[in-house]
């Protein structure tokens, strides 16, 4: 059987690599992170954080062609929370071509206080394993985790509240505000993929969204403090349980 630790930058799939490293030191686990090539900077630096602290090496796959390939074979149709061909073509084809036929275990960071589950291979050969569920391990347990280990929290969760690429259209209206404000170059780029009605918000343009941009900061720290718009609240732009399941693990 081979033991693969599916990573997304996120803090609960590195907490789970923390974890399942101290707890079954005499396991060979393999560590992969599927690599769109759309990442954000923060998440190539904690990954590489992760490797040197735990003193892993993490398997990066990715589907040796870029975002662009996909979107031009999409007619320029953007992924979606209806439509998630991104997740499908440059995640989870790439980690099947690297499990192959192989009996593998696959673990999942889904947290026992989470009501949801996460990418489930339709391949025979693939054991999906949830410690933290078995286990108990809620939110908090992540957090002493994580401190303890001396990884802490990616950066990008001072303005955003889950991995994934820069564009995902799971983002809130404010995490694109705040997307500009962080690396207004890759706003730029997304802005570039919206053509007609293709726009990665339903009904309003990255372009609107600039102009309405202060609107959008005054309404969200209005209805939540600075201290708590920095955790994942539920929020009318918010898709947590319907987020990419193999993005955010």
């Amino acid at each position: 059987m081979r033991h693969i630790v599916n990573l997304s930058g996120g803090k609960d799939s590195t907490a789970l690599a923390v974890y399942l490293t101290k707890k079954y030191p005499n396991v060979k686990y393999e560590y992969v992170f599927c690599d769109t090539g759309c990442e954000l900077p923060e998440t190539y630096e904690y990954l590489n954080k992760i490797e040197k602290v735990l003193g892993i090496y993490i398997v990066r796959l990715n589907s040796d062609k870029p975002f662009e390939f996909y979107l031009e074979k999409m007619n320029g149709y953007l992924p979606s929370v209806f439509a998630r061909w991104c997740t499908r073509e440059m995640k989870i084809k790439p980690w099947e071509r690297y499990v192959g036929d192989d009996n593998v275990y696959s673990y999942i960071a889904i947290r026992a206080d989470e009501d949801r589950k996460g990418y489930i291979s339709s391949k025979k050969n693939v054991h999906t394993v949830y410690p933290f569920i078995e286990d108990g391990i809620c939110i908090g347990d992540v957090e002493k985790i994580l401190l303890e280990s001396e990884i802490g929290y990616p950066t990008y969760y001072e303005w955003r509240s889950r991995s994934g690429c820069y564009f995902c259209m799971f983002q809130r209206r404010i995490e694109w505000v705040n997307l500009y404000k962080y690396h207004p170059e890759l706003f730029k780029k997304a802005l570039v993929f919206e053509k007609d009605n293709f726009t990665w918000i339903k009904g309003m343009s990255l372009l609107d969204l600039l102009y309405r941009g202060k609107e959008i900061e005054e309404r969200y720290y209005k209805k939540h403090s600075k201290k708590d718009a920095k955790k994942e609240i539920e929020d009318e732009d918010d898709y947590n349980d319907k987020c990419c399941l193999i993005c955010s693990l």
